[in-house]
């Protein structure tokens, strides 16, 4: 099985993602083959090979006359990607990238997600790293995609809204449930369009035993203290076994002296600081008290801010901790249009080319919400179209 990961020590964004995928194996030519088929002028696509901190890498830029680079609403790249001549997984994977920052911006600004106004995510030239990193990762054809922590660097940044905190605040919402951090080198080193991209392609959890296959490193624009490049490597993993290998913090506490109404606020707090899973048990403990047992699952890079949530928000005076070797289903991400609207599916490929699809339950839920229509009607049209999508191939 074939898995791209993504090393981002030095943070990362849409140049630098082309970039390293170019080096990866990439064809230029054919990403600008797809980048053709865009209502777009006035830029041009330059590559070049650079050294950061001694390390040679391949930047890819983006040139563009400034007079070319209008700012866009989402509703309208939203249209110019649907109407465009896009093969038809690259013009998803981009529809679903800049469907992610609109929801992003369109929290941040308390407006609906059709009226956001992008400003240096909308130009020219952020339009030509995400369309551009989809047809990459398109071509690369990886059945898995990995990444590590991102690396997000702290202080401000100046935008079109002023100056910002770092992580700016869109790039921050894009970041829920993804493992960060920082070291102190000031600057942004992870961008929104950066953010997008690997929140929408990648499982941020240690990837399989892999073989090296190639490596490639994408140079950003500044000089840090740190190489300022981001490092992918395409790999084969060692098994031909169709099953995934990873591991899972399994944390358990039994509670028999909290009010019960507390659970359900717990569970969606853990949730947001990202568990994986909780589950509620209820148990008879000591003196034949009832009470729940409460279990977490939790990525080891996640495990900390969970168990601070539990201390915090239950009475619990101790946590049983244990790490389980995880088995799963290799799984692919894909976004279907129905009638309601698009609607993310989980595909989980089990041996000799079987599946298991299922409809995103909080795209379903947002639509039956926002439709008026019953949650099952949204489930049932989202399978019975990706199933009908799925007998043309």
């Amino acid at each position: 099985m074939k898995i791209l990961y993504f090393d981002c020590f030095s943070g990362a964004s849409g140049d630098m993602i082309l970039g390293a995928l170019v080096a990866a194996g990439a064809s230029l030519k054919a990403i600008k083959a797809e980048l053709a088929k865009l209502p777009l002028s006035g830029y041009e696509l330059q590559i070049a090979q650079v050294t950061k901190n001694g390390i040679a890498a391949t930047a890819l830029k983006v040139l563009v006359q400034e007079d070319q680079q209008p700012h866009r609403h989402y509703a309208e790249i939203k249209e110019m990607l649907a109407n465009s001549s896009l093969t038809p997984e690259v013009k998803q994977l981009a529809l679903d990238i800049f469907a992610r920052l609109a929801e992003a911006e369109a929290k941040v600004h308390g407006v609906p997600p059709e009226t956001v106004h992008f400003h240096e995510i909308g130009a020219v030239d952020s339009i030509v790293d995400i369309v551009g990193a989809a047809a990459a990762l398109a071509e690369m054809k990886a059945d898995r995609i990995y990444a590590s922590a991102l690396h997000t660097g702290c202080g401000t940044v100046r935008c079109a809204h002023g100056e910002l905190p770092v992580p700016a605040p869109a790039t921050l919402e894009l970041l829920a449930g993804v493992p960060i951090y920082s070291r102190g080198i000031k600057g942004e080193l992870l961008t929104p369009t950066g953010a997008a991209i690997l929140t929408t392609v990648a499982d941020f959890s240690p990837p399989p035993p892999y073989t090296v296959q190639k490596i490639g490193y994408g140079a950003g624009t500044k000089d840090l203290p740190i190489a300022n490049v981001l490092r992918v490597i395409v790999g084969e993993t060692e098994s031909s076994s169709s099953y995934l290998h990873g591991s899972i913090s399994v944390l358990e506490s039994t509670i028999d002296d909290m009010n019960p109404e507390f659970f359900g606020y717990l569970t969606e707090q853990l949730l947001a600081a990202g568990a994986a899973d909780v589950t509620l048990t209820p148990v008879y403990m000591k003196k034949n008290r009832p009470g729940t047992k409460l279990t977490v699952l939790v990525h080891p890079a996640q495990e900390q801010q969970v168990i601070n949530m539990i201390f915090r928000e239950t009475t619990t005076l101790g946590i049983r901790r244990a790490v389980n070797d995880k088995i799963m289903l290799s799984r692919r991400h894909t976004s279907i249009e129905t009638e309601y609207g698009p609607v993310r599916i989980k595909v989980a490929m089990g041996k000799e080319g079987s599946e298991n699809a299922a409809p995103e339950y909080e795209d379903c839920a947002k639509l039956a919400r926002q439709k008026g229509v019953p949650l099952k009607i949204i489930y049932q049209a989202a399978l019975a179209a990706y199933l009908q999508q799925e007998k043309k191939r």
